[in-house]
Order: structure tokens, then sequence, then C-alpha cells
């Protein structure tokens, strides 16, 4: 077993201003396995884009140059992140989720197209 201890003393992480984190489940429990590369870079992104809700608002060209993939790419990896429930997404606005309890597809959770009209209208 390998014992754990700090290299460099001067240069330890710390949480200054803003804040991301991904929990360690998502590589013990299969979430990073089940994902491609360009889903794991896609959520990489937006989990160090978002506030402490895991709210983010970048457009679809904003992420396409700081990822260097096209948008065919951002919006399969995009779709793929909604379908195994790691992200919510209204068209504006990119929520990273609380892990499901296990990778796989999203269960019944899709949005109604009529709630997503009343958000943009902020009625709900």
């Amino acid at each position: 077993m390998i014992k754990k201890r700090i290299l460099d003393k001067d240069r330890v992480r710390r949480i200054n201003g803003g804040f991301s984190f991904i929990p360690h489940r998502f590589l013990t429990d299969g979430f990073l396995a089940a994902l491609d590369q360009k889903e794991i870079l896609l959520y990489f992104f937006l989990v160090l884009a978002s506030d402490r809700n895991g709210i983010s608002f970048y457009s679809y060209d904003t992420i396409c140059t700081f990822l260097k993939i096209t948008a065919d790419a951002y919006i399969e990896a995009r779709d793929s992140l909604i379908k195994k429930d790691l992200i919510a997404f209204d068209g504006t606005l990119f929520q990273v989720l609380d892990l499901p309890k296990e990778p796989g597809q999203r269960k019944h959770r899709q949005l109604k197209i009529e709630n997503l009209i009343q958000q943009s209208f902020g009625e709900i």
C-alpha cells in the first residue's frame, strides 16, 4: 500500500474564490468509465464553470472554443450527459446534477415542454 504524504508543502491546494468539486464516487462507482472522452471533457468543464449549485451559462460556441471540439461533438456529448442524468440543460443554463445512484441512462425525469416554456418566462 502506498503511504500518502505531501510532496510540496508550499503548494497545497486551497479554496480561494470559486469552488468546484467532483465526488470521489464519480471514479469509484463507474461514472468516469461510463463516459467517452468528449463527455468527460464537457462534464469537467461544466463542473469547473459552475457555481456552488452546479449552475453555469456558457454558450455552445464558447464551450467549443475552450474545449477545442466541434459543435456536433459538443451536442453529442451534452445530450449524452443529459441522458445519463449527470447534467440538466434548459437551452441557456446548465446544472451539474448530484450523481444518480448508478451510472446509466436517465430514468423518467425528462422535463416537459410546458415546464421549459414556463421557465423561460420566469413563471416557475
